[in-house]
């Protein structure tokens, strides 16, 4: 097999047997390249018998251009991953112990993850819209952070609906990671903001067709909306961490501090485990914190 076949059946595997996002296939495929490139592997065989000291060899070589203990724990993560799927083509035992398989990366501290406040968010949407050189893109743009805020959606969700969600109800069905279903509620002024940009925008959008598009008709992409949100907070002087990812973490510390429980919470936001979501009561602890000592006087 050659190189171009191993990467063809691997990000395939990710892509429609794992049902992996876009990127997730990305950044493993890349990280498949660079182990096969690395070890010089022609076929499956050779990777289902890597074992850990050529592992840790390749590895040690990553670290060395500057891999932090994050990235060198998600690399570690993607190639263990190619590595049992290189066991199964191989006809090797894929859940055998040991070798490779067995290395532990390196342990990585879960940062907090920064939201903005109610008045910044909306301030953001409102930004975005009102600086747009042209309107039915400014009422798009407005429209898709409105849903990171006021839905808790991630921006690839926000950004993968199709006019069959139309015409919007209350609720709107979600399709996250691993093709996981979950129910989203539909603030009015949410359903306002798309209802605008709906009829602004120059595209028919048809039930198969992509709801938010590009200059072009084609699917919106996540650098563009990105862009946009970094030159809004630029004028309204908010700091790099006011992306779109912050507004759905804004959409889960608002609603943990209003009294919504755990459970809840992991079933708006899509996360698998209850894990995922126990990272919130940290926010909501640090941003009491923040409160405190910015206004008590013996702070």
């Amino acid at each position: 097999m050659s190189r171009a076949d191993l990467l063809a059946a691997w990000t395939a595997h990710l892509a429609h047997g794992r049902r992996r996002s876009p990127h997730t296939v990305r950044a493993y495929g890349a990280a498949a390249a660079r182990l096969i490139d690395a070890v010089g592997a022609q076929d499956w065989g050779a990777l289902a018998a890597m074992d850990a000291r050529a592992l840790r060899g390749h590895l040690a070589a990553r670290r060395a251009e500057g891999l932090g203990n994050a990235s060198a724990a998600r690399e570690l993560s993607a190639v263990k991953a190619l590595l049992i799927f290189a066991r199964e083509q191989a006809g090797v035992d894929a859940n055998a112990q040991g070798g490779a398989i067995a290395m532990r990366g390196p342990r990585v501290k879960k940062g907090i993850p920064r939201p903005v406040t109610p008045d910044e968010a909306v301030g953001l949407a409102a930004m975005v819209h009102d600086a747009a050189d042209v309107p039915w893109v400014g009422a798009r743009d407005r429209a898709v952070l409105l849903l990171l805020y006021g839905a808790g959606l991630r921006i690839a969700e926000a950004l993968a609906l199709t006019g069959a969600v139309l015409p919007l109800g209350e609720t709107l069905v979600v399709t996250g990671k691993g093709g996981k279903q979950r129910i989203a509620a539909l603030l009015p002024i949410v359903r306002a903001a798309i209802a605008e940009y709906l009829a602004l925008c120059p595209w028919p959008v048809e039930a198969g067709a992509t709801l938010f598009r590009g200059a072009r008709g084609g699917a919106l992409s996540q650098g563009m909306v990105q862009r946009a949100v970094a030159r809004a907070r630029v004028v309204l002087g908010l700091p790099a961490t006011a992306t779109p990812h912050a507004l759905r973490h804004s959409f889960a510390t608002h609603l943990l501090g209003a009294g919504a429980d755990l459970r809840s919470l992991q079933e708006l936001l899509g996360h698998a485990s209850l894990g995922s979501t126990q990272i919130y009561t940290r926010v909501d602890a640090a941003t009491l914190l923040d409160v405190y000592r910015g206004a008590h006087p013996r702070a």
